[in-house]
């Protein structure tokens, strides 16, 4: 805050501010000119004048200060109301979109609450009371939070039986990388857009499925298969479910023990080979997230991770964006604290199982 007492002056700092408009009130009378006293006591020409018409309206009683300004407030209570509003988004107050302004914000103020606030107000309020300006997560309109609450609770009965049986817990989900990189911002100069050279057109494609596994007590692990794809007619261009088990295959004979898988519902993870090949084998579990519920899967960070790594890179052959592609998910596997961190911006935790 800008002064001591939370947006007003002290005592000590009114009374000397009184102090000055009493002996600008004892030269009015004296007859002294306005810009003679405005230098002398180094104040501005036109408080000056402000204070010469309070003194002819009301002597130099009217120079004198009449307590704290009593500016418009927001008590906790009031503001647990104000956060309860705030909640509910800004479609629900008739905005058109879910943007909460400072400016949006003053106005359900003023029409929930009764109080004008300043915008710079408004914006204390919020700092002070932990708010923050932050890029919104997006959410499918198709999900059922529902159905999520439901699915969660079933994905932690199957970590519980996971790390009651001695079983990993396995997130699995792949992404695409083309020759063309995300884009980053950068410095440049004002007025010149910075420029980064990519391939115009590339028939390369390169996809990626990796495994985030944890077990309590065991290092977390990274374990990833990769997939060229050429853009030709009739191609396919994704995993087929052979590559899948071919992975979990893999990863068990890494892990050294069952495995229970967590995955969304793709086509290929529902393949009927697939469900086959879980039947025959008692170290493969599968469990499924809930439909457009992304978050909830550690992997989808690591990708994050790695196109962050990769930005406003310019990849000259396939072999560039292949080597790269390595090397920052191998910088993951050789770091499990940035496994650990993936699983920990899901909300999930797998904790030990508690002794009979």
């Amino acid at each position: 805050m800008r002064y001591a007492e939370g947006g007003g002056l002290t005592a000590e700092r009114r009374a000397f501010r009184e102090g000055i408009r009493l002996q600008a009130g004892m030269r009015f009378a004296a007859g002294e000119k306005t810009a003679v006293i405005a230098k002398d006591l180094r104040v501005s020409v036109r408080s000056v004048e402000r204070w010469r018409r309070a003194w002819r309206e009301g002597g130099m009683e009217g120079l004198r200060s009449t307590g704290p300004a009593n500016a418009p407030t927001v008590t906790d209570a009031q503001f647990a109301v104000l956060e309860e509003e705030l909640g509910k988004g800004p479609s629900a107050h008739g905005f058109d979109d879910e943007r909460w302004t400072l400016a949006r914000v003053q106005t359900l103020i003023r029409r929930r609450l009764r109080v004008s606030l300043s915008v710079a107000t408004v914006w204390r309020l919020l700092k002070r009371h932990g708010w923050s300006w932050q890029a919104p997560a997006r959410r499918a309109l198709e999900r059922d939070e529902h159905a999520v609450e439901v699915e969660e609770g079933g994905l932690a009965t199957g970590k519980s039986l996971a790390a009651a049986s001695g079983a990993w817990i396995v997130f699995e989900d792949e992404a695409g990388f083309s020759m063309t990189p995300p884009r980053a911002r950068t410095w440049g100069r004002c007025g010149q857009t910075p420029v980064v050279r990519v391939r115009g057109r590339s028939r390369r494609r390169t996809s990626v499925a990796a495994l985030c596994c944890y077990k309590p007590g065991e290092k977390s692990r990274l374990i990833h298969r990769p997939r060229n794809h050429l853009l030709l007619k009739g191609a396919r261009r994704s995993f087929s479910w052979q590559d899948y088990r071919d992975l979990l295959v893999r990863a068990h004979i890494q892990l050294d023990g069952p495995i229970v898988v967590v995955w969304d519902n793709l086509n290929t993870h529902l393949a009927t080979g697939l469900k086959r090949y879980e039947a025959e084998h008692d170290w493969l579990t599968t469990i499924r997230l809930p439909a457009y519920a992304p978050d909830l899967n550690p992997v989808e960070a690591v990708w994050s991770l790695v196109r962050r790594a990769t930005a406003n890179t310019a990849f000259g052959t396939p072999d560039d964006l292949d080597r790269t592609l390595r090397r920052e998910l191998r910088r993951i596997q050789l770091r499990p604290h940035l496994v650990d961190s993936c699983l920990t911006a899901t909300g999930l935790a797998i904790n030990p199982p508690t002794p009979p």
